[in-house]
């Protein structure tokens, strides 16, 4: 796999820019691996749960979210967004978001969100153990994929691995932390972080060359055991694939401390 410096990132820099009419742009650090013109899935996938957590009182959290990638979400093009609460609860609540193009759903998300409750949780052992931060590689591979100029895999994250590399074939446990924000001024969550680095489950477990076949993730589920801490984001990821173009990439989530929860990815898989 070809290599390259990422390029520089500014203050202004971010993967969408917000319109004044309370639409948004994907920018070019959103650009995905398999056509410069449409999005990374990572970044919708992160705006959709930024959506949803616009209509939070501080008093929930996300237990769960499911992103469909319905359609290519293009770059350069306002993308209308809507958000709502489906189901209103005491303790269980569940919400949604999308994003339009032309009156067209390119991409939705459904959550299930729970009360938080402040009382003491049970003291049960982790039965995953996390991946330590100093176990984590210092060198820095930078693939370039299907384009050389700037794009989300390639200049938006930063990766450390603890296990396999870009290129390597099979499971991997790697470490991704953004380089830039969601919107230019404004703090990533937690969870917006840990949605931009779960959708990489499939490209750094791929079992097959990129340049041959496809394996394409048209959603993503992410359950969460409790709140991320911190900026890197680990992921202990794995692909199997089927016989008849179907396939599941499989990560167990951490952060710093440990285990956070796990993400799952439908593939779509079949040769270029």
């Amino acid at each position: 796999m070809t290599q390259r410096q990422q390029a520089p990132v500014s203050s202004d820099d971010a993967l969408f820019r917000s319109l004044d009419d309370g639409r948004f742009v994907a920018t070019q650090w959103a650009r995905g691996p398999w056509n410069p013109a449409h999005c990374h899935g990572a970044p919708p996938s992160a705006l959709l749960t930024r959506m949803i957590e616009s209509i939070d009182d501080g008093e929930w959290q996300l237990a769960r979210i499911t992103i469909e990638l319905q359609r290519p979400v293009p770059v350069a093009e306002p993308l209308t967004a809507s958000c709502e609460i489906e189901r209103p609860g005491s303790t269980i609540s569940i919400a949604s978001s999308s994003l339009n193009v032309g009156g067209v759903t390119v991409a939705r998300a459904r959550a299930l969100r729970m009360r938080v409750f402040d009382g003491q949780s049970p003291n049960v052992p982790h039965q995953i153990q996390p991946m330590p931060a100093d176990a984590a590689s210092s060198q820095e591979i930078v693939p370039t994929f299907i384009t050389d100029d700037i794009a989300y895999a390639s200049d938006s994250c930063e990766y450390r691995f603890a296990r396999g590399a870009w290129g390597d074939h099979g499971a991997a446990d790697v470490w991704i932390r953004l380089r830039l924000p969601l919107l230019a001024g404004e703090a990533v969550s937690p969870a917006q972080r840990v949605a931009a680095a779960a959708d990489f489950g499939n490209g750094v477990s791929a079992g097959v060359d990129h340049l041959t076949w496809l394996y394409i993730n048209p959603d993503l589920t992410i359950h969460l055991a409790r709140r991320a801490t911190g900026d890197w984001i680990g992921l202990s990821a794995r692909s199997e694939y089927g016989d008849s173009g179907a396939g599941v990439a499989c990560s167990h989530l951490h952060d710093a401390l440990g285990p956070i929860g796990v993400s799952a990815q439908s593939l779509l898989v079949e040769p270029r």
